[in-house]
Formats: structure tokens, sequence, C-alpha cells
């Protein structure tokens, strides 16, 4: 039950990394070792989600009309 619960994770998880677009705008940078040591420099990212159209419409259901006759229990 919890390898089946890991690989449902999983799968979810790759499904929502794949349908980003990542694209590195900047390379990253260490910094020079030395004893006046610098900050460095950590790359950066443009990342796109991927479009999700979450509209609604409202429909009219036919459902059949259901007559239902129950007992009276206490019937003399």
């Amino acid at each position: 039950m919890k390898n089946g619960l890991k690989l449902l994770i999983g799968a979810a998880c790759s499904l929502v990394i794949s349908a980003c677009d990542v694209d590195q705008t900047k390379e990253g940078e260490l910094p020079e070792v030395d004893v006046n040591a610098t900050g460095g420099q950590l790359p950066e990212f443009d990342v796109e989600g991927p479009d999700v159209d979450v509209s609604m419409e409202n429909k009219t259901i036919q459902v059949p009309d259901v007559d239902v006759s129950v007992p009276q229990e206490n019937e003399q």
C-alpha cells in the first residue's frame, strides 16, 4: 500500500515538473577563496507554468422522478 502511494506521489510530481518550462538566464558563480572573499552569485531562472483553463459551464441534467412508498411500522 505504501509503495503504491509513493509511486502515485512520484508520478504526480513528475507530471507537474514536466509541465513547466525552465530557462536558465544567468550562470552560477562560486566566490574566490581567499581571506577577503566576496559573495558568489546564484544562477537565475525564468519558470513559466502551464496554462490551465478552469472555466465552468452550467448544464441541466434530467433525473428520473422516483416515488417511494414506505409502509408505516405501527399501522393498525
